[in-house]
C-alpha cells in the first residue's frame, strides 16, 4: 500500500483572555498559571494531536477549540489527520461500535483485520515521523490512531492515547474491541478517558487520567445569537418559512475572529407538508448519522407519544454524509431513517423532518447548528450508548430543556434539575410520554433550561478542560 498523505490542520489562535469575564477572575488566574507551567515544560518541544478527521464529529470540534487556545498560551501545538481506505474505516467503525457494547456490523476483528489495520497505519507512519521529533508529546485520538503508539514511542516521543468512547460495563463486544486494540497500546505513557468506568482492567491505573470534554462559548457553535438572527439563519438555510431580512442578520463570528455570513442551505431529506413556521415548537436531535444515536427510535417515540397530543414538530439533523470521511455507516443510516419515516402515518410524516447540513465550511455548519438548537423548544439525545455526547452540554448552554438517555457520558452532564434522563432509552413509550408531558409544561421547560446553563458554566466550559491537560503535561514531565 502506498503512503497516505498526512495532513496538518491549520487552527486560528483563540484568545484565552476571552474566558475571564465568563468564568471569573479566580478561574482565569488558575488557567493562566496552568498555561504558564505547560509552556515551560514544553519549551523546545511540540505537542501533537493526531486524529482521523478534521470535521464531522465531536473530536474534531474540540480540537479546533483546544488547539486554538493552547496556541495563545505560546505552546507549540499542532494537529495531524491521518488517512485510510474504506476497509480501514469499516474496521475502526466496528471497533468504535463494540467499545460501546454494540455489534455494529457482523464483520470480524481477527487476524486479517489486524493486518489491514497495521498496513494502513504503516502507510501513515512516515508522514507522521517526518514531523514528530524525539521528546515531543503526542496525543493519539481514538481507535484509528492506536497503531501509531508503539512506533512513535520507539522514535522517542512521549505518547498519550485519548479514548473518547466507551461503555460503563463490559460485555462480549467490548471485550472483543479491547482485545483488538490492546497489542498497540501497552507502550503509552498515559491514557485519557472521559469516564473512569470506560477504563479496561488491563490498563495501569497509575497512568489513567479522566478528563471530560468541554464546549467553547465563543465558537460559532455556541456564540450568542439574538432571536431575529436565529430566525434569519433558519430561513436562509430553508428550515423555517419566514422572511430572513437583510443579509447582515445572518452574520456570525468565525473562529479566527473574522465576520462570516451564512450562504449555504440545508438539505431537507423528507418533506410532506409546509416548512416550519417561526412560532412552531420544535423537538430536535442533532448528531452524526450513527445507529447508536437511534434516530429511528426518536421518530417512532415522537410519532406515537407526541403527534396528535401536542402541537410540535421533530427535526433530526446531521452532517452531509459525503463530507464525513471516517464513518462508512452514515449513508446507510440516513437511508434507513428515510425508509422508517416513509412507513409512519401521514400525520406523523407531516411533523417529522430529516435534515442534513453542508460541511464544506466548518464554521458555517457550526452556526447553522447553533441557530437550530436555539430555535428548539426541547433538545433530545436519545443515544443507545454515548462516549460523552457534547450536544447535551451545547443544548444546556443555550438554556434549552434536554431529554437524554441515562447512558455513558450523558449521565455526567445532567445533574438533578438540569435536564431529564431516560432510564431505558429503548423504551419508546416512556420516551414519548416524557416528551409530551414536558411540552405540556412550559414552566418546567424554562426552569430546566435556566439551571442547565448555570451547570454547564460551572462544569463544562473549556478552561476546565485546558487545566486538566496542563496538569497531565506537567505529570508527564515529572516522570
Amino acid at each position: 500500500m502506498s503512503e497516505f498523505a498526512v495532513r496538518e490542520i491549520e487552527v486560528p489562535v483563540r484568545a484565552l483572555s476571552r474566558l475571564e469575564p465568563l468564568v471569573g477572575a479566580q478561574r482565569y488566574k488558575e488557567l493562566c498559571s496552568a498555561a504558564s507551567t505547560a509552556k515551560d515544560v514544553l519549551r523546545g518541544k511540540t505537542l501533537w494531536n493526531v486524529s482521523s478527521t478534521a470535521a464531522g464529529g465531536g473530536v474534531a470540534e474540540m480540537l479546533q477549540v483546544l488547539v486554538g487556545y493552547t496556541l495563545d498560551a505560546e505552546v507549540d501545538i499542532r494537529w495531524l489527520v491521518i488517512g485510510g481506505d474504506a476497509d480501514f474505516f469499516s474496521i475502526t467503525k466496528r471497533v468504535h461500535n463494540r467499545l460501546h457494547g454494540a455489534e455494529g456490523d457482523d464483520g470480524a476483528l481477527g487476524a486479517a483485520e489486524a493486518r489491514h489495520y497495521e498496513t494502513v497505519t504503516a502507510a501513515n507512519l512516515a508522514g507522521v515521523l517526518r514531523r514528530v521529533k524525539r521528546g515531543d508529546v503526542v496525543l493519539l485520538h481514538d481507535p484509528q490512531t492506536a497503531g501509531l503508539a508503539a512506533p512513535l514511542a520507539q522514535a522517542g516521543a512521549v505518547v498519550v492515547w485519548r479514548c473518547h468512547v466507551g461503555r460503563e460495563t463490559s460485555n462480549s463486544h467490548t471485550d472483543e474491541a479491547w482485545e483488538f486494540l490492546r497489542p498497540y497500546l501497552g507502550i503509552c505513557s498515559a491514557y485519557v478517558f472521559s469516564l473512569r468506568e470506560y477504563v479496561p482492567a488491563w490498563i495501569d491505573d497509575d497512568k489513567v487520567w479522566v478528563i471530560p470534554p468541554s464546549i467553547d462559548p465563543f465558537s460559532p457553535k455556541n456564540q450568542d445569537l439574538g432571536d431575529d438572527e436565529v430566525i434569519a439563519i433558519m430561513s436562509r438555510i430553508g428550515i423555517v418559512s419566514a422572511d430572513g431580512g437583510p443579509g447582515n442578520r445572518t452574520e456570525f463570528t468565525r473562529r479566527d475572529g473574522s465576520a462570516g455570513h451564512v450562504a449555504g442551505s440545508a438539505s431537507i431529506l423528507t418533506s410532506e407538508g409546509p416548512m416550519l413556521g417561526p412560532m412552531d415548537r420544535l423537538v430536535l436531535q442533532v448528531s452524526r448519522w450513527d445507529r447508536l444515536k437511534d434516530m429511528e427510535g426518536v421518530m417512532e417515540g415522537f410519532a406515537s407519544g407526541v403527534v396528535g397530543r401536542v402541537d410540535a414538530h421533530l427535526a433530526l439533523v446531521g452532517p452531509s454524509t459525503a463530507d464525513v470521511s471516517d464513518d462508512p455507516e452514515g449513508a446507510q443510516v440516513v437511508a434507513d431513517c428515510i425508509s422508517a419515516w416513509g412507513a409512519l402515518p401521514a400525520q406523523a410524516r407531516r411533523r417529522i423532518h430529516l435534515i442534513t447540513l453542508p460541511m464544506d465550511d466548518i464554521d458555517e455548519n457550526a452556526v447553522m447548528v447553533n441557530a437550530i438548537q436555539r430555535h428548539a423548544t426541547v433538545i433530545v439525545q436519545k443515544s443507545l450508548a454515548e462516549g460523552f455526547g457534547l450536544t447535551v452540554a451545547e443544548g444546556m448552554w443555550k438554556a434549552r430543556a434536554v431529554v437524554a438517555s441515562g447512558v455513558g457520558g450523558i449521565t455526567a452532564q445532567i445533574a438533578p434539575g438540569t435536564g431529564l434522563l431516560l432510564e431505558d432509552p429503548t423504551d419508546l413509550e416512556a420516551f414519548g410520554e416524557t416528551l409530551a408531558a414536558l411540552l405540556e409544561s412550559p414552566a418546567q421547560i424554562t426552569d430546566l433550561g435556566e439551571q442547565a446553563r448555570r451547570h454547564v458554566l460551572e462544569r463544562f466550559v473549556g478552561d476546565r478542560h485546558l487545566m486538566s491537560y496542563a496538569r497531565l503535561i506537567e505529570w508527564l514531565a515529572s516522570r
